[in-house]
């Protein structure tokens, strides 16, 4: 099986991103965004979805991080897409629900080609960090969108919008890492259409 990589590099007048990725990796990381915790939920996402991920972004920071994580999410999702090509053989849907002490977020998704995102975590905490909470919703948008995925993320408890956050991230990559996993079993493209 050819190696399942994407590669982007995004660059506008308030952000430049580049992004590399390897869905059958092992969660080697390397992120730098100039948002600490931000940085910290990537890694997750590396971690826990076993993809070998780097990411450089430098972003109008003086502003405020709006524009880098969001554009993160984009670039992200432009290379899951590519980096799942026809995307035969995978397994295509994945769910799973992530504790964090009092915290408890579900997530389910689709490779459906369809962007969409269905998003309930309640996180009372404005700022953790340098990193604007309310961005959460956006970022998970942007990835959904841009990798055309559906993407359903639940808050079935917890207080701590730390807590919260981070059992979002570590759900959405093990739910990640089910989806684009290559099924033996699965011939062609897992859709009644034909394709994905």
């Amino acid at each position: 099986m050819a190696d399942r990589i994407g590669k982007v590099d995004r660059k506008t007048n308030e952000t430049e991103i580049e992004i590399a990725l390897n869905l059958d990796g092992t969660g080697v990381h390397e992120i730098e965004t100039g948002v600490g915790f931000f940085d910290h939920m990537l890694t997750h996402i590396a971690k826990h979805g076993l993809i070998d991920l780097k990411v450089k972004a430098k972003g109008d920071l003086y502003i405020d991080d709006h524009h880098t994580v969001e554009d993160v999410g984009i670039a992200l999702g432009k290379a899951f897409e590519i980096a799942l090509g026809d995307k035969r053989g995978i397994t295509r849907v994945g769910n799973s629900a992530v504790p964090m002490d009092e915290a408890l977020v579900a997530c389910d998704l689709d490779i459906s080609g369809r962007g969409f995102l269905a998003y309930d975590l309640n996180c009372t905490v404005p700022k953790l960090g340098d990193y604007t909470t309310e961005l959460t919703l956006e970022f998970f948008r942007a990835v959904a969108v841009n990798a055309g995925w559906t993407v359903h993320l639940r808050q079935v408890a917890g207080q701590n919008t730390h807590h919260i956050i981070e059992s979002a991230f570590k759900a959405f990559a093990r739910a990640t890492a089910q989806a684009v996993r290559v099924d033996p079993r699965v011939t062609g493209v897992p859709s009644t259409k034909g394709v994905l």
